[in-house]
Parts: structure tokens; sequence; C-alpha cells
């Protein structure tokens, strides 16, 4: 497949044409953003639902195969929030506990965004392998904490590093996410069976929804972004490039298939939205709330979905000749 032809399958998807409905919507002030409760139960069945089918393809891999993976993205999960840490420093005037903040997000991952790599691997038949949930789940820990000590080390006021870890590991995100590893894993293939028409048959209808509210959410980002400053916005336009890129890359060494090497690339491009304001809201109150989401769900989001997805499977596949 050609970088053309994977982008125009992906951009003519359901899920990214709810999502620009979404964009759409909130510029014409038509309210299109989901009710919380709605919200919160398509959040926790694709945690969930993901964790799930993650933990009965965990069944078939051997501990071997998994091992290289896992290292990989601990380092990866400890550098990229150093780097975006760095990168910011040098290309912006935002001050260092901010830094932290949102070096925090970009070290942890979107599960959206990887769920939408998941149904454009799934629509178009392409295998990858089945620890990549295990991947998700161990990523979204180390740059939660590192983005969080960078951030606060200078602090008069030190951090409750109690209530930060309880968070950060016992949140909704790794909870669920674990779980349903865990549930997936015991019950097997058999189990899972049993449930697949919900967390299968369902899960494109209501990445949809998810994405239409999400749309709506990052239109209403536009005016922030510019107050944000230029630089900003390169920075989350080209960093998810820079990170997805390495992960891809470095992966290839772990020996991941193209459709593995996209997954993992995805969670090193992305920057999460969901687990890390919560963790990041704990551990350091001060720091600017709409900053990193500005970045994350404004600009970065959304140039996964409809350019990262993409690029990102051309250069694993263009890699793995």
């Amino acid at each position: 497949m050609s970088v053309t032809s994977i982008a125009v399958t992906n951009l003519t998807s359901v899920a990214v044409l709810a999502f620009f409905l979404g964009v759409i919507g909130s510029r014409i002030k038509s309210n299109l953003q989901l009710p919380d409760a709605a919200y919160q139960f398509i959040s926790m069945y694709l945690l969930f639902g993901i964790g799930l089918k993650g933990g009965m393809k965990l069944d078939s891999t051997e501990f071997g195969d998994l091992s290289k993976p896992l290292v990989l993205t601990v380092a990866l999960g400890i550098v990229i929030p150093f780097v975006a840490f760095t990168v910011l420093r040098v290309m912006t005037k935002i001050d260092e506990m901010n830094r932290g903040a949102i070096a925090a997000h970009y070290g942890s991952t979107s599960l959206v965004t990887f769920t939408a790599a998941l149904v454009f691997l799934e629509s178009n038949k392409i295998a990858y392998d089945g620890y990549a949930t295990t991947l998700l789940t161990v990523m979204e820990i180390p740059g939660l904490i590192v983005g969080i000590y960078l951030g606060s080390r200078h602090l008069q006021k030190g951090v409750s590093w109690t209530e930060s870890i309880k968070e950060i590991i016992f949140g909704k995100t790794v909870l669920l996410l674990a779980g349903g590893l865990l549930v997936g894993a015991i019950s097997g293939e058999k189990g899972y069976v049993n449930v697949s028409p919900f967390f299968d048959d369902l899960k494109q209808g209501f990445l949809a929804l998810f994405l239409l509210h999400l749309g709506y959410l990052a239109g209403a980002q536009l005016k922030q972004i510019k107050q944000a400053g230029a630089l900003y916005a390169v920075f989350a336009l080209l960093f998810p490039v820079l990170a997805g890129s390495v992960g891809v890359v470095t992966s290839q060494f772990a020996g991941m298939n193209p459709g593995g090497s996209l997954l993992f690339g995805v969670l090193c491009a992305s920057a999460s939205y969901i687990a890390a304001p919560a963790a990041v809201g704990i551990a350091m109150p001060d720091a600017s709330k709409s900053l990193p989401i500005v970045a994350s769900l404004g600009v970065t989001f959304p140039f996964n979905l409809i350019v990262g997805i993409p690029y990102l499977y051309w250069l694993a596949t263009t890699i793995s000749g």
C-alpha cells in the first residue's frame, strides 16, 4: 500500500469523518458533545475491551517474544518525556512546572488514538502483535512519573508522591487496561468468544461517537491554540513525528511485525488527555490545566488521527520491506 492510499483509506473511515463532523459542530455552535455519563461509559468500554482482547491474545504469546518489547517500552516511556521537556525548553518560554506537565502528557499515551490505529488494522485485515495492549498499559506509567518529576523537582512545595503514584497505578485507565488483560488471559479465547459481539462488533460504532465528541472538544480549542503561540503549535505537530518514528524504527529490533510497529509508534507519538490530566492535577495542582490539553487534544490528536497513523504504517512497512 502506498502512503497516499493508506491516507485516503484512513481519511474516509467513519471514525475520522465523525471527528471532522464534531469539529464543524463546534465551530457553528451546535452542541454535539456527549453527556458526561455517555463519555464515561464509552471510555470504560474502550479501556476494558482493549485490555480484554489483548489479554486473550497474551494466552498464545511466549514470554521470550514479549521481553524485548517490554524493555523497549519502559525505556522509551522514560526517554520521551525527557526529550519533550528539553525540546519545549528550547522552543518555548513555558516555565519548568508547565513543561513537566506537558511532558507527562506526551510521555503518557492516548487510548483513543491507539483504538483508531487498531480499527485501521482490523478494517484492513492487517496482522499485529497480540501483546500490543500490554505495551499500552506499561508505557502509561513511566511517562507520567518522569514528567511529574521534571516539573516538580525545583518546587518549594513538595509533591505528594503517594497520592500521585496511587492515581497513576490505580486510576481508571491503568486499572481497566490491566484488569482487562488479566481477565482476558484467564478466560482465554473460549471466554472471549462469548463477549466478542459486544466488544468487537460494536467497537467501531462507539469509537465513532467518541470521536464525534472529541472533535467537538478539539474545535473548541482552536482559539486557545493561537494564544499558546506558533512555536508551541509547531512542537505539538513535529514531536509526534519524531517520537513515533523512533518508536517504529526501534520496534524492528524488538521483532515486531508492521502492524505491531504501527501500534508501538502510535504509543510513542500520542499524548494523553484522559489519564494524564488527573495524575498531573494531583501532583502539581498549580500547573496549567488547559496548556497540555490545547496541544494534546487540539493539535497532536487530530494530526495523528489524520496523518500520523498512515505515515507510521507506511514507515513500518517500508522498513520491514
